[in-house]
């Protein structure tokens, strides 16, 4: 069976909608609330293992969470390794939204996976046949990750987001880069393939200058974690072999169906909702 490794981040988000965003020091109710967890590895295993491919997602988290965390992979048919550090907080973002859709986002930045913990999950990393990164994870980790991956012929797909330098050693590493249209400084020159997201033009692979459309099926209603269905979903159907164009295109599809649900986790496609 084709097998998906994400090393990302987890944490707990709290969204809420506002006519208005404050003013001064003044107190603003909220018209609504919604708290799942999230956070773009734990996004993107959801996403893996909703398409029915066997997904383990690797991460820290506050030890207190690691019990639910644990649960609702089970529930999606999947496995988390996670590291739970005890007396530490997981992640946590503050989502706020006005009328006119803007969104003001403040992120906590609690457990996070060092480069010791890799060894621990070694034997998940070398059985994969797609290990997903991306830069929510310290450089060092994806590295010794990654490590592991192309020793055992693994393919690494990086996510390069929130954008930074990314090492030498890595970039020798990754055989597909996931980044958006604002994410390719820095890309010009690497040795793996580059499919950009484009938000509603759809995807472009670089090496063969095709651009993949868009597919919609309805109204956009909330961006927050489409390209993290793009690449949980473009994750799954590489490791199951199919063709480069063939993943984007299931991608692109997810990520359409994605955007027609507020939030997150209700909004994420099963395998059989691109069918």
């Amino acid at each position: 069976m084709a097998k998906v490794v994400v090393l990302g981040a987890v944490g707990k988000s709290v969204s809420m909608d506002v006519d208005r965003f404050h003013v001064g020091g003044e107190t603003v109710f909220a018209k609504s609330a919604h708290v799942e967890f999230g956070g773009k590895g734990f996004n993107r295993a959801v996403a893996s293992a909703r398409q029915g491919v066997e997904t383990v997602f690797v991460a820290a988290c506050g030890a207190y969470d690691a019990d639910e965390i644990g649960a609702i992979f089970r529930g999606e048919g999947a496995r988390a390794c996670l590291v739970a550090r005890a007396g530490e907080e997981s992640d946590f973002a503050s989502i706020i939204t006005d009328a006119a859709g803007t969104t003001h986002v403040t992120v906590f930045q609690g457990a996070a996976l060092k480069a010791e913990d890799v060894a621990k999950f070694a034997d998940e990393i070398a059985s994969a046949d797609i290990l997903a990164i991306d830069n929510e994870v310290p450089e060092e980790v994806n590295l010794a990750a990654a490590e592991i991956a192309a020793a055992n012929d693994a393919r690494i797909v990086l996510n390069p987001a929130p954008q930074r330098s990314l090492p030498a050693r890595l970039k020798e590493l990754v055989d597909i880069y996931t980044p958006n249209e604002f994410e390719t400084e820095g890309l010009e020159s690497v040795r793996g393939e580059v499919v950009a997201t484009l938000g509603e033009k759809g995807c472009s692979i670089r090496s063969s200058g095709v651009t993949i459309p868009a597919v919609a099926f309805g109204k956009a209603v909330d961006t927050t974690g489409a390209g993290d269905t793009f690449n949980g979903v473009l994750a799954a159907r590489l490791a199951e072999g199919e063709a480069l164009e063939d993943a984007c295109r299931a991608a692109n599809a997810a990520a359409g169906i994605e955007v027609t649900k507020r939030y997150v986790l209700p909004a994420i496609p099963y395998r059989k909702d691109l069918t």
